[in-house]
């Protein structure tokens, strides 16, 4: 193990290099880089990060980089366009297989907790893809950061697996916290009136599942299995509504310096890395598993877009895919697909009577279950197609179901 005055002195032209993402990223790392561009030049990077958490903007440090990516964001869309860059069209499912299958990464970079007495080091606030691709990488080389909490979880790493290290502190990756507006809390008070008491539930980021966590004050003993947490963990948590002898699992946690405490306090949280948290099979052994997710909009026939708006790709499809199958394989378990009903200011709506050629189709119909608005949840599962578009329509916003309800005359009379 030896130690560096620079992460950025373990790159070089045509590394391909594997970057800790989301609340992981190396924050030294983009610092040394933005002060030398130049190390940037030729190295391959490959990194899950989401639009608004993080940097990961490796393209914009020097004209010679080259990214691959599982989410687009403005950057790698201009990356793409300029031909250095490549967009991986994975779930988390297919990515964890991804990174099982790749040709081993000649470095992998990430931040780290400072050594116990016994030299084990945490992965902190994010344990999601690095434990995947460790072990098969020909260098591991950390950022010990003072700033990172210990937490618990599967993985650990020990001083002595480190090829080479910098130990310097710096801030870490945060995001403040949502605030639910009242459409938004509408939208949770409905979802939560589907939840029951004893639940494992599955949310992701954003002021939706905030607004869930409040409606979801009075439930007791749930339990949480999920991508990520935030601060709509601790909402549960303080408000008595989750099951104290349960695991709180997930795979990296994003929020303010204040949450990041609460979750190194936590002894139930337990960090891990995707191939638990986005099993299909673990989590359908799982039972009254309820999933709870975004889209962009919902046809008539139930299919959902959740990343495509106006023909661009905005992020990615994520956990949706794995986390909707596994919620139907459950027993006892559904998938709940939340969306505001109106986009630009009431002038759009979400739900549409069928999905066009500038949409993706993450979930397909024969998975469709229940989709909430602030108007109500539809529950699709068991319907016929007429029911199903039918009770779609009366949960879009009440000024576009006559349109919907004539575009699904001439859609039908077609089928």
């Amino acid at each position: 193990m030896k130690p560096m005055k620079r992460l950025t002195d373990a790159l070089f032209p045509g590394a391909k290099v594997f970057v800790a993402g989301m609340s992981g990223e190396p924050t030294r790392m983009f610092d040394e880089l933005r002060a030398d561009p130049q190390r940037a030049d030729g190295v391959q990077f490959m990194a899950v990060s989401f639009p608004g958490i993080g940097d990961g903007d490796y393209l914009g440090l020097h004209p010679g980089a080259r990214q691959s990516a599982f989410f687009m964001t403005t950057a790698l869309r201009q990356g793409l366009a300029q031909g250095r860059a490549h967009l991986l069209p994975m779930d988390y499912g297919a990515t964890v297989r991804h990174m099982r299958e790749m040709p081993a990464p000649d470095l992998v970079i990430t931040q780290l907790s400072p050594p116990d007495a016994q030299g084990w080091c945490s992965p902190g606030i994010c344990a999601d893809f690095v434990p995947l691709v460790w072990k098969r990488a020909a260098r591991r080389v950390a950022q010990i950061n003072p700033a990172m909490p210990r937490t618990r979880g599967s993985f650990r790493v020990h001083v002595s697996e480190l090829d080479q290290f910098v130990e310097a502190e710096s801030a870490l990756v945060v995001a403040p916290d949502a605030v639910p507006n009242a459409v938004e809390q509408r939208i949770g008070a409905h979802v939560a009136s589907l939840v029951r008491d004893g639940d494992t539930v599955q949310f992701g980021i954003g002021s939706v599942p905030v607004a869930l966590a409040h409606s979801l004050a009075g439930h007791r003993r749930l339990k949480l299995h999920t991508g990520m947490v935030t601060d709509a963990v601790r909402v549960l948590w303080e408000a008595g509504a989750l099951d104290r002898d349960a695991l709180i699992v997930n795979g990296f946690a994003i929020g303010s310096k204040d949450f990041y405490d609460f979750v190194a306090r936590n002894e139930r949280i337990w960090m891990t890395d995707a191939s638990v948290t986005h099993d299909i099979v673990r989590i359908a052994a799982l039972e009254n598993f309820v999933a709870v997710n975004s889209a962009v909009e919902v046809d008539l026939f139930g299919q959902v877009n959740s990343e495509r708006t106006a023909g661009k790709i905005q992020a990615g499809a994520g956990g949706l895919p794995v986390f909707t199958t596994a919620a139907m394989l459950s027993r006892g378990g559904r998938s709940m697909i939340c969306m505001p009903a109106t986009a630009k200011g009431g002038q759009l709506s979400r739900i549409v009577p069928v999905l066009g050629d500038a949409a993706i189709c993450n979930v397909p119909r024969h998975l469709a279950d229940v989709v909430v608005t602030e108007h109500g949840a539809a529950q699709l599962r068991h319907l016929t197609i007429e029911a199903r578009a039918q009770a779609l329509m009366a949960i879009a916003a009440p000024e576009h179901r006559a349109p919907l309800a004539a575009a699904w005359d001439a859609v039908r009379a077609r089928l």
